[in-house]
C-alpha cells in the first residue's frame, strides 16, 4: 500500500475586508459598477436542500457598499433558485442569469451592452423576506414530509397568503415597453377556445414580450386558487408595431382532479398579463 500527500503554499492574499474596500474604491471611480453574486456548490445542489435563502458569505454587504458608492450599479445574480436581495431597491438594475453555460461571459456582455435583450420572465416568486414565504420548511418530521399546502404552491400560495413578494412569478423587463390592447377568446376545436391577445411595442427599439394568460373563476372558491396560468406565448414587434398572439385554452384549464378530471362549470375571467401581479386586459367565458 502506498500513501502520498502534497503540501501546497501560497502567498497571503487580501482579506475579505480589503477586497470589499477595493471593490468600493473601483465602483466610486467608475461610470457603471457591475457586481456578480452567486450561490455555490456548498449551499445549492440537487443533492440537498438549502438551509437559507440568503446569499452566502458577505455578498449582500458587498452589493450594499458598492451601491452606496455608485448608484449606477448593476447586480448579476448567478443562482439556480430564488435568493434574498435586501439591496434590491438600492441598485439600478438586477439581471438574473441562473446557472449559464460556457458562453455566459459573451451572453452577459451582449445583454449589458444592449446588443441583446433580457427577454425572459421569472418562473418563480422571489420574496422580500424569508418569513414571507407561504411554504419554507422542507425538513421531514419523523421521516415524513407533509404537503399540507395541497395545490397552493408557488404563486398560488402567495395569492392566498396576500403577501406582496419582491418579484412575482412572470415578472421581467426588457429594453422596450408594451401596451396590451385587447384580449378575445375565439372558438377552437376540442378546447375552451383560444385567447387572442393584441399587444403594441410602445418603446424605441424592437423587442419581445412573453404574453401570459391567467384564468380566474368569477365566483371565488376558497378550495381553488384565485387564478392560475393557462398558457403563454412570445410576441415580437418593432417600435410602434402591434402584433397578436394566440394562446390555446385546453379543457384541463377549468378542470379539477376528483378521482378523475372533472370540469367545474361557471363563468371564468380570462386575463392577459405581463405577470401574475400585472394583469392588463380581460374578458369572460362561460363553461
Amino acid at each position: 500500500m502506498f500513501l502520498a500527500f502534497t503540501l501546497g503554499h501560497a502567498q497571503p492574499g487580501p482579506t475579505a475586508d480589503e477586497l470589499i474596500e477595493q471593490a468600493v474604491e473601483a465602483a466610486a471611480s467608475a461610470d457603471v459598477a457591475v457586481v456578480v453574486v452567486a450561490t455555490t456548490l456548498e449551499v445549492e445542489s440537487e443533492g440537498f436542500d438549502r438551509d437559507s435563502l440568503a446569499l452566502p458569505a458577505r455578498q449582500d454587504e458587498l452589493v450594499a457598499r458598492v451601491a452606496a458608492a455608485n448608484p449606477r450599479t448593476v447586480v448579476v445574480v448567478n443562482t439556480g433558485s430564488p435568493v434574498l436581495m435586501p439591496w434590491a431597491s438600492d441598485v439600478a438594475a438586477i439581471l438574473l442569469t441562473w446557472f449559464p453555460g460556457q458562453e455566459a461571459g459573451a451572453a452577459l456582455a451582449d445583454v449589458l451592452l444592449g446588443a441583446a435583450e433580457p427577454g425572459c420572465r421569472l418562473p418563480t416568486t422571489w420574496p422580500r423576506r424569508a418569513e414571507d414565504c407561504p411554504v419554507l420548511s422542507t425538513t421531514p418530521v419523523d421521516g415524513v414530509l407533509r404537503y399540507d399546502e395541497g395545490i397552493f404552491i408557488g404563486y398560488r400560495a402567495w395569492q392566498r397568503a396576500g403577501v406582496e413578494p419582491l418579484f412575482p412569478s412572470g415578472h421581467g423587463l426588457g429594453y422596450t415597453t408594451w401596451e396590451y390592447e385587447s384580449v378575445v377568446v375565439e372558438p377552437e376545436a376540442d378546447s375552451l377556445g383560444a385567447a387572442v391577445v393584441t399587444v403594441r411595442n410602445t418603446g424605441e427599439r424592437a423587442g419581445r414580450e412573453i404574453v401570459q394568460v391567467y384564468v380566474a373563476p368569477e365566483s371565488p372558491d376558497p378550495s381553488r386558487p384565485a387564478r392560475w396560468l393557462a398558457g403563454f406565448a412570445v410576441a415580437s414587434a418593432s417600435p410602434g408595431e402591434a402584433v397578436a398572439v394566440r394562446i390555446p385554452l385546453p379543457q384541463r384549464t377549468v378542470q379539477i382532479w376528483d378521482g378523475g378530471w372533472r370540469t367545474v362549470p361557471g363563468g371564468y375571467i380570462v386575463e392577459a398579463a405581463h405577470s401574475i401581479a400585472d394583469r392588463r386586459v380581460a374578458t369572460t367565458i362561460e363553461v
